[in-house]
């Protein structure tokens, strides 16, 4: 038998139980993976809320979790390139990969580069995707200012150092604790808090060419505020001020491939991209895992080992 996050109906996170459930097989096009880590993110505990029900409903008993890295265990029918014992990494779109072994389609795996950490490479789809995704949204470019906020999250510390590949300045709001560790990839660090527009627009002197909010709060607002045109403002979180202003909510879903996948990969095995790896939990301790994850003060992912 496998094991498996699962949970019967929308709630805290006690609703949250590991169950054991028959070892999957893999039918035809499909490939079988055993889990070594996988991602938490925050989507999947607003889900598991109820809070995404009219976007995203659940349907019980649901399991959750999208990325993944492990070993290709079974192989059907069909599939070609890949062989038992491939190290890989991938994401699942059934709410699965928070369990001991995931059954995808073979197409949503792509080889773990040798020096890529195994923690880094399960929780890289969701969050490197969507900063990605963020980043090529408000067309950020060389000389270009850009200000993220939640630069210190899962996305955030992603998307600054994109920025940063692009050749763009990237301004970071973020507590201090995490000013240092800002620094040393190479955004501005600025702390959040009242006066908040003062320190940006002291710290971008030309003035802001685009904003990404991976936070929510009134950071659509703020971006407004700055002159940021909307065309150039990106929220993954704030649909609500989406709407209200009319800037753009590219995320995940934007660039939720494998290429980009295998893309992010080869950067974070080069060190270009450091993906900070804020907790490891066992897949028994996923409560714990979801009680942290939800306090919104982590630097980078938080992983679960099954």
């Amino acid at each position: 038998m496998a094991r498996a996050v699962k949970f019967d109906h929308y709630g805290g996170i006690e609703e949250l139980q590991v169950v054991e459930v028959p070892t999957p097989k893999a039918g035809p096009g499909r490939v079988v993976v055993e889990v070594v880590a996988a991602g938490i993110n925050p989507g999947e505990a607003l889900i598991r809320s109820g809070a995404l029900h009219e976007r995203w409903p659940a349907t019980f008993p649901s399991g959750e979790g999208t990325d993944f890295a492990g070993r290709v265990v079974d192989i059907g029918s069909g599939v070609g390139g890949v062989t038992i014992g491939d190290e890989v990494l991938g994401f699942t779109d059934e709410r699965a990969s928070h369990a001991t072994h995931v059954v995808v389609p073979a197409e949503q795996v792509t080889p773990k580069p040798a020096g890529l950490d195994w923690d880094v490479a399960g929780a890289l789809y969701v969050a490197g995707t969507t900063a990605f995704a963020a980043v090529r949204a408000v067309a950020a470019g060389q000389g270009d200012t850009v200000v993220v906020a939640g630069a210190a999250g899962g996305v955030g510390s992603i998307a600054v150092q994109l920025l940063r590949v692009r050749g763009a300045t990237a301004l970071g709001i973020a507590s201090e604790a995490n000013h240092d560790w800002l620094r040393k990839v190479g955004a501005i660090p600025v702390a959040y808090g009242p006066g908040l527009i003062d320190r940006i627009r002291a710290a971008a002197p030309d003035g802001v060419d685009a904003f990404i909010d991976t936070f929510g709060a009134d950071y659509v607002e703020l971006a407004v505020e700055l002159g940021v045109p909307v065309e150039r403002i990106d929220t993954i979180i704030n649909f609500a001020a989406a709407e209200k202003y009319g800037v753009k909510t590219e995320g995940n879903a934007a660039a939720g491939t494998i290429d980009v996948l295998a893309e992010l990969a080869e950067l974070a095995a080069a060190g270009t991209v450091e993906v900070p790896i804020a907790a490891v939990y066992p897949l028994d301790k996923v409560q714990e895992a979801y009680r942290e994850l939800e306090q919104r003060h982590t630097r980078g992912k938080i992983v679960l080992h099954p």
